[in-house]
């Protein structure tokens, strides 16, 4: 009897042992606990089945807009988001990437970067890219720039919404008018329901103080001018090139819910399919299991490991924010 080739011996053995090496079944926890920072496990919050990256650009072929939520600077958002523009292209070659990390009054200097003017150092410094654009936003945009795709700075200028922070809509009003021009023809267009979710968010404590109340007021506005803009920016970007799949990446806050940019984007155009695609954290902070959690969050989720915590030591927290507020204050509004 001639003996058996090592390969085939090897596939019997697997093949024989196949149910206790591979199990047939998993549990739903399981299929969406992610393993890694890097790891984003995608659930249809409906069903509650895990779906695949190419699965999910499936079920978006169609859609207009794709809004991807991250948390900034998460290994497991910046993957995913990645991942998916290239499977995106795939169903859909047509495909615009907007970002709300570059400012719109950085257009110019983002298109010279993509034609081949300007190198990737120039470009990080004359567009203004943010401190974690080689680790968390070079490929999206070497994909777009590799493949001729737009891409667009979908943000308010940061020094105008600094500034409407600090001195309110009024502001605007000194803004040159080439710059005012640019921004949306509504730029502080509201929803109830996103007002009383960032209040909670900054502290509803402050509520009865009316120097914060007044704060917390401008603050909101800042907030409302990014939002309006990118949904602005999505709008013309449809326009400009019609027939194209806007995939846009934004902080989470911005599109869970359906509020923020996607709110303000449905009122502008009631007619245009958006679909939100939002991060959450695994474990769960409370008892309720993670998806019954975070089910209302986006159109489908992603699952994605927390965080390390920043500080454990309180004072040095304090410190380093104050710091951060110090260097985000050097600037004036008054010129």
């Amino acid at each position: 009897m001639k003996p058996l080739a090592p390969a085939l011996l090897l596939f019997l053995l697997f093949a024989m042992n196949g149910c206790t090496a591979m199990p047939s079944t998993s549990s739903p926890e399981d299929l969406t606990r992610p393993q890694t920072q890097y790891d984003a496990r995608i659930v249809d919050p409906e069903s509650g089945s895990a779906l695949t990256v190419e699965q999910l650009a499936q079920r978006l072929a169609g859609t207009e807009v794709v809004i991807v939520g991250e948390y900034h600077g998460h290994h497991g958002s910046h993957l995913l988001q990645s991942r998916l523009q290239t499977a995106l292209y795939r169903q859909q070659p047509s495909q615009v990437l907007s970002m709300e990390q570059f400012n719109l009054d950085h257009q110019a200097e983002l298109d010279q970067y993509l034609k081949g003017q300007i190198g990737e150092a120039e470009m990080i410094e004359d567009a203004g890219a943010w401190d974690n654009y080689r680790a968390s936003y070079r490929p999206l945009v070497e994909f777009a720039r590799r493949h001729h795709l737009p891409v667009i700075a979908a943000n308010a200028p940061a020094d105008i919404v600094r500034c409407v922070g600090r001195k309110g809509p009024p502001y605007l009003d000194r803004v040159p008018e080439p710059v005012r021009q640019a921004l949306p023809a509504n730029p502080f267009m509201d929803t109830p329901a996103y007002r009383e979710k960032f209040a909670d968010a900054i502290g509803a404590s402050h509520r009865g103080d009316s120097t914060m109340n007044e704060r917390m007021e401008n603050t909101y506005k800042a907030q409302l001018l990014r939002d309006n803009t990118m949904a602005t920016r999505i709008l013309e970007a449809r326009a400009r090139f019609p027939g194209h799949q806007v995939l846009h990446l934004t902080g989470t806050f911005h599109s869970e819910d359906g509020l923020g940019t996607v709110a303000l984007l449905k009122k502008r155009a009631p007619d245009l399919s958006v679909a939100v695609i939002s991060p959450a954290f695994w474990p769960a902070t409370d008892s309720a299991p993670p998806l019954e959690q975070n089910r209302t969050n986006g159109d489908f989720l992603y699952f994605i490991q927390p965080l390390p915590d920043e500080f454990k030591d309180p004072e040095r927290e304090r410190e380093a924010m104050a710091a951060r507020f110090q260097r985000s204050s050097s600037k004036t509004c008054d010129e």
